[in-house]
């Protein structure tokens, strides 16, 4: 019987170090914060979410919804401090909805 030989990293470990060496770290952590958006909003509302980009330390979260807007808005600090806790406290320090 032949052993199969262990993976030295995991694929997502492999992805994180391109996205180190390449500089686009930033772009993985969005991902993440949609994909936790996803599972903490309801389909509905999700679908309304157009974008999640960071920039400066900056979350930016472009939205359709008028009302879901206005929601996001209402509670800024609230959902800010979702993702620092989730993410690093040091990974952004505003959140902006467009």
């Amino acid at each position: 019987m032949k052993k199969s030989k262990k993976r030295e990293y995991q694929s997502s470990e492999l992805v994180k170090s391109f996205a180190r060496i390449y500089g686009f770290e930033h772009k993985l952590v969005a991902f993440e914060i949609k994909d936790f958006l996803e599972e903490y909003l309801d389909e509905s509302l999700f679908r309304e979410i157009k974008s999640v980009n960071i920039e400066d330390k900056t979350v930016i979260i472009k939205i359709h919804s008028p009302l879901l807007k206005n929601d996001f808005q209402m509670r800024k600090s609230f959902y800010l401090k979702k993702f620092q806790d989730k993410f690093g406290a040091d990974q952004f320090n505003d959140l902006q909805i467009l």
